[in-house]
């Protein structure tokens, strides 16, 4: 296939998940049984966006123009360890191996594994000659590149077993908010939203508040109060009550809505059902640090990143900043 038919089957892609198909609707049925934090409502919000942002063609040919055309076929094979802390988060890895033009080869995370074979399976059948150019296995070896993507520790080993091959390693991370302490009601509901969306499990979920002195927490403990019904589901609860409980033996001061923990604290990442906030004076300061820290995603807040943007990334929006369509075109 050249560029032309991957963007054209990519867009039918596109369209397969906007129509909602039955067959679509099971698979989503499939993945939410198989891990619970991916509720329908949060696969249909990640499936949707890679649709929106991901697979439209004016986007897709916009975007393909910075790089070089690729060979229609390369005899390199690029191996892809996936993540699976949001539905579909591993997808742009995919999308950049294979507009790339080489062999991919991908290792699902167990977390999230029904939703990825599910589209590739339909590519497939589409295209029955993409069954040698996009397959899975659950150990990565014979790989000429490797795009790996998980915690701290899991890194570690990724970086001793693919050190003497062209690599890139990620490791955790997570996102911010900066406030001036004067955002409307409506941008306080929007940065709501970039904290709980997915139960706050990807890194661009905010984390960590930075807030300017005497800031009233009042409004956006109310902005918080759609999202009580988390409560309902046990996962979510008992990780609220464990914290709760946590800053309560500990005689720690924290503010709650009943379903979400502010607590004062230096670290950018928080537990689930928790954000932690610190104050600043100066914001130029701030600016400078943040943007240097290797841990933060994404930086939420106005003159950065708009409130309820964090989970809308677009094409070029590259985890950890490293352009993986320049690290691919260049193998």
């Amino acid at each position: 296939m050249n560029i032309e038919q991957k963007v054209e089957i990519l867009v039918r892609l596109k369209n397969y998940i906007e129509n909602n198909s039955e067959e679509w609707q099971i698979a989503k049925q499939d993945a939410s049984r198989a891990n619970p934090w991916f509720n329908e409502a949060f696969i249909d919000l990640a499936s949707n966006n890679i649709a929106t942002h991901f697979l439209d063609e004016n986007k897709l040919k916009d975007w393909l123009q910075h790089y070089p055309t690729p060979a229609t076929a390369s005899n390199k094979t690029v191996g892809i360890v996936m993540a699976g802390n949001i539905p579909l988060v591993g997808f742009h890895d995919f999308l950049c191996v294979f507009l790339s033009g080489h062999q991919v080869l991908i290792k699902a995370s167990s977390k999230d594994e029904v939703l990825i074979q599910h589209l590739v399976q339909k590519l497939k059948a589409w295209d029955n000659a993409l069954d040698t150019v996009i397959n899975f296995a659950q150990t990565l070896k014979g790989c000429d590149a490797y795009i790996a993507t998980g915690s701290n520790n899991s890194s570690r080993y990724f970086e001793f077993y693919f050190a003497k091959y062209p690599n890139i390693i990620r490791r955790n991370r997570t996102s911010v908010a900066v406030l001036a302490g004067d955002e409307t009601v409506e941008e306080l509901e929007l940065l709501a939203r970039d904290i709980q969306l997915y139960f706050g499990q990807g890194c661009r979920n905010v984390t960590h508040l930075f807030v300017p002195k005497e800031y009233d927490f009042i409004p956006l403990l109310t902005a918080l109060k759609p999202y009580e019904y988390f409560l309902e589901f046990h996962k979510y609860k008992h990780n609220y009550d464990y914290q709760l409980a946590l800053l309560m033996m500990n005689s720690k001061f924290y503010m709650t809505d009943g379903s979400v923990i502010l607590a004062e604290n230096d670290a950018i990442f928080s537990a689930i059902s928790q954000v932690h906030y610190t104050f600043y004076t100066n914001l130029h300061e701030l600016k400078t640090k943040l943007e240097s820290n290797d841990d933060v995603q994404c930086i939420v807040g106005k003159g950065f990143t708009p409130f309820g943007k964090a989970q809308e990334p677009s094409l070029n929006d590259y985890a950890d900043g490293v352009d993986t369509m320049k690290f691919l075109c260049e193998l």
